[in-house]
Formats: C-alpha cells, sequence, structure tokens
C-alpha cells in the first residue's frame, strides 16, 4: 500500500515510470491500463480529496492541482483519470454514509457522469435505475458508478436531481470513445438498464452533501475547474520539455544551423515558457486566495469567482497556445507518432474544450467583473 509519510504530489512522482510505460497501450486501447489505475489506489491518490472517514485526506485545492499536474506530465489520459476519479471521490463520497459499503475498501475505485440525468423511479423501498450517461471516464477500473438521476414517483418526476451508486456489473460499458486527443482516458458512455437499488444508494448530488469539510464550501464551480487546469499545465510543461530535448539534436533539413541555434525556437520556447508559468503562478495565487477566505468561513464575492474563472480558462487557452508555438518551431517532427509532441498536442486541446473551462467563461467572467450579472453556468451557479 501506499506511503503516507509522503506527500501525495511526491507519491505521483514516484509512479513516473509506471505511467510512462504504459501510455502508449492507454492511446492504443482508449482506456487507462488497469496497472495504472491500480497504482493510483494503492498509492491513495483518487482519495486525496475525500473525507477521511473514507481513507481520504482532505487534501488543500493547491496539492490536487500539483498532484494532477504531476501525472498528466507523465501522460495526459492516465492525467485526465486520476482528476476525475479525485473529483468523483471528493464532490460524492461526503454523501455515502448510508452505503459505505459500496466504497469502504481503499481499493475501490468510482467513476461519474454528469453529462445526463437518468431517471430512478421509486418502487417499494428503493428505485429503478434506467439512463445512458456520456463521458465516464476511467469508467474500465471501476467498481461503483456515480449517475446523475432524477427522481420519479407515480410517473411525476421530481425537481432535484441525486446521484444513484451502481455498483458492478449493474452498469455497462458502451464502446463510444473513438477520438484523437485524451484517447487513453477511456471516456466511454456508461448504461444502467432496468437496474433497482435501495433508496440508501440515491445520495445527494454532486458536491451537495451537508459535510463540515471544509472542501465542500469550497465553490463548485472553481473547484470543477481548477483540476482541469492541472491536466493542463502538466501536459503544457511536457510539451516543452519534448521541445528543448529536439531542439537539442535536430539539424532541420535545407538548413545550416541546428534547431537550437534558430531564432524562430529561441521565440517559440521563450514565449511558451512565460505564458505557461505566468498561467499557472495566477491560478495558484488566486486558488490560495478563495482557500483561506473558505477555511475562515468568509465571503466569496461572485466578482472574486468570476477572475478565478477568467484565470482558469485562460490558463488553459494558454498552455494550447503554448504547445502550439513550440509544435509549430519543431517542424513536422511534432507530427511523427515518436515524438511527444504529437501527442500532447492532441491531449491538450481536449482540455480546452471541457464545459469548465471552456474560452467563452472568459467573457462571461467579464460581464462579472463589470457588475453585470453573469449568464453562464460556472458562475451563475451549477444546477
Amino acid at each position: 500500500m501506499e506511503s503516507r509519510h509522503l506527500s501525495p504530489v511526491d507519491r505521483a512522482l514516484s509512479l513516473e515510470s509506471l505511467v510512462r510505460e504504459h501510455a502508449d497501450s492507454a492511446d492504443e486501447h482508449r482506456r487507462l491500463p488497469k496497472e495504472v489505475a491500480v497504482a493510483f489506489a494503492e498509492n491513495g491518490l483518487y482519495r486525496i480529496a475525500a473525507p477521511k472517514i473514507f481513507s481520504g485526506e482532505e487534501s488543500d485545492p493547491m496539492t490536487q492541482i500539483e498532484t494532477i499536474e504531476a501525472i498528466s506530465r507523465f501522460d495526459g489520459s492516465a492525467g485526465w483519470n486520476l482528476m476525475i476519479g479525485i473529483e468523483v471521490f471528493g464532490l460524492v463520497s461526503p454523501g455515502c454514509d448510508p452505503c459505505r459499503d459500496l466504497i469502504e475498501d481503499p481499493m475501490v475505485v468510482m467513476c461519474g457522469s454528469t453529462a445526463a440525468v437518468g431517471r430512478a423511479d421509486k418502487e417499494n423501498d428503493g428505485y429503478r435505475i434506467n439512463g445512458e450517461w456520456q463521458f465516464v471516464s476511467g469508467c474500465h477500473n471501476s467498481s461503483v458508478f456515480s449517475a446523475t438521476v432524477r427522481l420519479y414517483e407515480d410517473g411525476e418526476p421530481g425537481s432535484q436531481t441525486f446521484s444513484a451508486m451502481i455498483g458492478s456489473p449493474d452498469f455497462n460499458i458502451q464502446d463510444t470513445w473513438h477520438v484523437g486527443g485524451m484517447r487513453g482516458s477511456g471516456s466511454h458512455d456508461v448504461t444502467v438498464t432496468d437496474v433497482w437499488i435501495p433508496a440508501t444508494q440515491i445520495i445527494p448530488f454532486l458536491g451537495t452533501a451537508d459535510s463540515d469539510q471544509p472542501l465542500m464550501r469550497f465553490p463548485l464551480g472553481a473547484r470543477l475547474a481548477y483540476n482541469k487546469v492541472a491536466v493542463s499545465l502538466g501536459l503544457a510543461r511536457a510539451g516543452l520539455d519534448a521541445f528543448v530535448d529536439l531542439a537539442e539534436g535536430k539539424m532541420p533539413r535545407f538548413s545550416s544551423k541546428s534547431l537550437r541555434e534558430r531564432p524562430s525556437a529561441h521565440r517559440a520556447i521563450a514565449e511558451a515558457e512565460v505564458r505557461v508559468r505566468s498561467s499557472r503562478a495566477l491560478v495558484m495565487e488566486l486558488v490560495d486566495e478563495l482557500w483561506q477566505q473558505v477555511l475562515t468561513r468568509g465571503h466569496i464575492t461572485t466578482k472574486a469567482r468570476a477572475l478565478f474563472q477568467i484565470a482558469c480558462s485562460d490558463a488553459v487557452k494558454g498552455c494550447v497556445e503554448a504547445v502550439d508555438l513550440v509544435a509549430d518551431a519543431a517542424g513536422t517532427s511534432a507530427n511523427f507518432q515518436a515524438n511527444p509532441l504529437e501527442r500532447i498536442s492532441r491531449d491538450v486541446r481536449v482540455v480546452r474544450q471541457h464545459l469548465t473551462v471552456a474560452s467563452l467563461h472568459i467573457e462571461d467572467g467579464g460581464r462579472a467583473l463589470l457588475g453585470l450579472e453573469p449568464e453562464g453556468a460556472m458562475l451563475r451557479g451549477l444546477p
């Protein structure tokens, strides 16, 4: 089992060779290899944001970011899997006391999805579950699926959403993740068909459980955003490192100068380094400010949340731009699968496409900074 005397970041760093060894297999088979998922569980990494009563560590947001960033530097898809696992355990497990037997074993891996709302029909002292959910990253390695559902009684739907905890083998994985970027995340669809569960397995929706854990007071939208930034930061750092390695040995065609001696390479790495480092610094500064407000039970204003959302969306945008800069300077080398920049370029774009850090939130954040009511889900309030 994990060495708990080490920090989560150090435990993540110790897995570098394992994660890198299985990265090609993840990309080929479109799922995280079991060996990597087991190592994450053994080292307690999936549960660093979970309550201590469920083998968690309740790690602060900065530690979560640095841990995900470390794994993402070795492989973006592995980092994405870890990020989703941290979010699901961190936001769902605080409400799991009625069904604690499902996740008490520290080796249990849990996946979840809010991309669709399924149906939970009241039946005796439980509910019958039906639905299909998209983008269930890490589902192949999970024995528990947290499904977003709406409760129905006598055919009439309630107004609130809940999480239905479905144990294996009662959820089915559909082979739907045929993509270019983040292939190894295994973000396939999951279906549940006519499965009855006891009422104890219907728990509060993502992040809404009554809990004294400080992390549960952190704004939900901000919490969903900062971990996505962590993946992009790790990928960008890997991209810049790959470019430096390439520049040291490449002699471009029809040129008397090595790549390292070309002014275009100098400008590319300079601009990319500043873009990634400045984005990271701002996100870490602001997340620490929010965390101090949470710890002191201070009021977090809409403008503070807006500024943080802008920083997160801009950081992911900046990571993509940084990778583009060095990939462009690398020339055709960046298009070969043997070069790390090829996969990094594919993967980092997927982070930017995610709802929680999409570029559209920058404009909405600007509305809030000018005193207007935000219109987007991340700042208006997730349902």
